[in-house]
């Protein structure tokens, strides 16, 4: 199935139309490439309102008395992002122009649950997505659907701390068997928590953490692990049409050199990422990673039956993120660090090209990357995310010619193609990442797009929000039909 994907935190805007409540990428700021986002915050004793940079809080997490905030003064790019709320119907015609079979996309949690604790759903968020899938059907296109992306409700974290909390197991499980069952017929592939893995680095935006120790990064996985498998289990009840995957951030580990430590290092950084898809595809916590919690002094909080729920209903399908390889190195202070995707404590690989924003085009990582994870999980797979971001330019006459986007396409999809042709791997489908321009999660910013389509938005919020269809659409259009033989 080919398509695109998206995200409402990225992508959707209406942040406070529709009874939608705040969560937390609405306390996001923009940023850029040299500058982190900000999260904002308001003292609960003094009244007092400032803001500090997401790695802080991801590491340090919030010192106490203050709870997270939307605030005066700040500009939070989610708000309004590029406002698909109220461009669907158009944004979707032009998914079907290039002929997608597939849009993937989440849903915000507070739009369906503004608190998350409410008895009874929104109804206005329910009809809005009603009216999603219901354009979507017009052109034949498959809903993926990813329950949380990168949100938390914002009460949840504020009243729970986030997912470092059970009581936010049965909250979640209530919406997502909420959402299955009025989608039913309209939504058959669903996510439960995109990129989870992203707990250990990037835990406010995986799991609306405000507590950054390594304790709480672990208990908020597993919650989330449980979810999950509780997740499999309602959909399983409501039809066995329903298949519920799981979202791993992934890409191939190299070692920089010939020397068996780096070898070593490349291993142990491909479990970081591995040991969630080991739990909540394989159905069981690796023994490595009970060695290391075991060293660390992590003892998990664990209901009676946690473990059992985890191996009977893992995962029905792998879907995950790849954007290129990585390159580790124990001489890392003496090389040239790499910047980009998951680049954090990576070396720049001398073999690669990359952008203004460090990106690398990598030919081989996707035929590396479906073999991997399909040897080690025989489930099928499903590429979710693949895409490079670039400061396209709109010339006088409208155009925008973006040849190093379907340059990276090309070979990323050759890649793909191989993987499939050569090696048997089975795979669902291919959604290319920001199909329209979206703001960049990492960044905040809109001058770094991905997009076959050109959204007129600037990294202020200013612009027409006019949509242009980019070189990349006629072309991607012209794959799809080709069900990807035609990559010229």
């Amino acid at each position: 199935m080919w398509g695109g994907a998206t995200a409402a935190n990225q992508y959707e805007g209406g942040w406070e139309e529709g009874g939608k409540g705040p969560n937390t990428s609405d306390a996001m700021t923009s940023g850029s490439h040299t500058v982190s986002r900000q999260i904002t915050w308001r003292n609960t004793a003094t009244g007092e309102t400032g803001a500090l940079p997401v790695y802080a809080v991801c590491e340090e997490g919030l010192p106490e008395g203050l709870e997270v905030a939307v605030v005066d003064g700040y500009y939070y790019p989610s708000h309004t992002a590029t406002d698909f709320y109220h461009h669907y119907a158009e944004d979707i015609a032009l998914m079907g122009e290039m002929g997608f079979k597939c849009f993937r996309l989440s849903m915000n949690w507070a739009r369906i649950f503004p608190t998350g604790e409410e008895a009874e759903p929104n109804t206005e968020g329910l009809a809005f997505y009603d009216a999603v899938f219901d354009e979507c059907a017009k052109y034949g296109i498959e809903p993926l659907v990813t329950l949380s992306h990168y949100e938390t409700p914002l009460a949840l974290v504020n009243k729970y701390g986030g997912w470092k909390s059970r009581e936010l197991i049965d909250l979640f499980v209530r919406y997502a068997t909420c959402v299955m069952k009025h989608y039913q017929g309209k939504v058959k592939y669903w996510l439960t928590f995109n990129e989870i893995n992203m707990m250990s680095m990037g835990s406010f935006m995986a799991g609306g953490l405000t507590d950054g120790s390594p304790h709480a990064k672990a208990q908020a996985a597993h919650n989330q692990f449980v979810a999950s498998a509780l997740t499999v289990r309602s959909a399983h009840q409501i039809s066995p049409k329903i298949m519920v995957g799981q979202m791993l951030a992934y890409n191939p580990i190299y070692s920089y050199s010939a020397d068996p430590a780096d070898h070593l290092l490349a291993m142990e950084r491909e479990r970081d990422a591995l040991w969630y898809a080991d739990v909540q595809v394989g159905g069981h916590y690796p023994a490595y990673r009970l060695r290391e919690m075991e060293r660390a002094g992590i003892k998990l909080e664990m209901g009676e039956n946690d473990l059992e729920l985890l191996a009977t209903y893992p995962a029905d399908f792998l879907s995950f993120s790849c954007y290129g390889g990585s390159t580790v190195s124990l001489r890392q202070k003496e090389l040239e660090v790499a910047s980009g995707n998951l680049a954090f404590g990576m070396v720049k690989n001398p073999y690669l090209e990359t952008n203004a924003w460090g990106w690398a085009t990598d030919p081989y990582c996707l035929r590396i990357a479906l073999n991997e994870l399909y040897d080690r999980y025989h489930k099928p797979l499903w590429i979710v995310e693949n895409g490079i971001g670039w400061s396209d330019e709109v010339k006088a006459d409208g155009s925008i010619h973006d040849g190093y986007r379907i340059d990276y396409l090309r070979k990323n999809i050759q890649s793909m193609e191989d993987a499939v042709e050569l090696d048997g791997v089975d795979l669902m489908g291919y959604t290319m990442w920001g199909c329209i321009d979206l703001v960049s999660a990492g960044t905040g910013e809109m001058r770094k797009r991905y997009g076959f389509v050109y959204v007129d938005r600037d990294d202020e919020g200013k612009g027409t929000l006019a949509r242009s269809r980019k070189d990349s659409f006629y072309w991607y259009k012209k794959v799809i039909e080709s069900n990807g033989e035609d990559l010229d």
